[in-house]
Formats: C-alpha cells, structure tokens, sequence
C-alpha cells in the first residue's frame, strides 16, 4: 500500500500564493501528485484553517476560496470527531505541542498516514507514528 499523505493548511495555502512563486509551484506540483495517485488526505480543520488564511491573509474572495475547497474533493477528508478532540488534547499534553497542531497529527494518524507535509510543524521529527515533512525546504 502506498503511503498516504496528510496535507497541512499551509500547504494548500501557498498553492493559492501569488507572492511566494517558488513555494507556490512546489505546493501545486505536491497536490497534483497526491490527487493523481489518490495518497492525499485532509481534515475538516484543514479545510477551514485554509478557508479562513485565503480569504483573510491572501485576500481572495470568499466565493472563490470556497470553490476551492471543492476540488478538494480529490483527497480523503476526514471529519474532526470528538474522539479526535480527545487524541489531540492527549498529544499536545505529552508532546508539549499546541492543540490545533496535535489534531493534525492525531488525525493523520488515526487516517494511517505515513508522513504530515506541514511548513508550520517540527521536520523530521515523529509524533504518534507519523514523520513530519517540510517539502517546502
């Protein structure tokens, strides 16, 4: 079985970019591979950290970010639970992390992904099982 991918906020952030090409490209070049062999994975949290960073920090249009997030379509999204909540908050005490980067672990984890590509969290480090990847290095 393939490994499967979670894809932090920031990620699909930068592919929306228009100030950062070189990140930008990379980003794109990331999605495009993940949606083509169908690793890539996402969180309810992702899509609404993404929401709000484009609509707020890049200053696109609310219509048009949420046409976005419905090509996310592609990934396998799963749905923050309370169970989830309850890892996160478990992680973040333990790892000494914060709590919204300990629900990305947690549900990363809990989806059997291999690796995290986040720009924001700890390269190379692992967490419950999960390596964490800045591809954007």
């Amino acid at each position: 079985m393939p490994d499967r991918i979670f894809l932090d906020a920031n990620i699909l952030v930068y592919a929306q970019d228009a100030g950062t090409p070189e990140k930008r490209i990379k980003s794109r070049n990331i999605i495009t591979t993940l949606a083509d062999s169908g690793n890539g994975v996402i969180s309810t949290q992702v899509m609404q950290e993404f929401f709000v960073a484009a609509t707020r920090k890049l200053g696109v249009d609310p219509l048009a970010v949420k046409g976005v997030l419905k090509t996310f379509a592609v990934f396998e999204i799963i749905q923050v639970s309370v169970a989830l909540i309850h890892d996160a908050i478990d992680c973040s005490i333990l790892n000494r992390l914060s709590f919204w980067d300990s629900l990305i672990l947690a549900t990363a984890a809990s989806a059997g992904c291999s690796t995290v590509f986040s720009e924001d969290l700890n390269s190379g480090q692992t967490v419950l099982g999960v390596k964490i990847h800045n591809p954007l290095a």
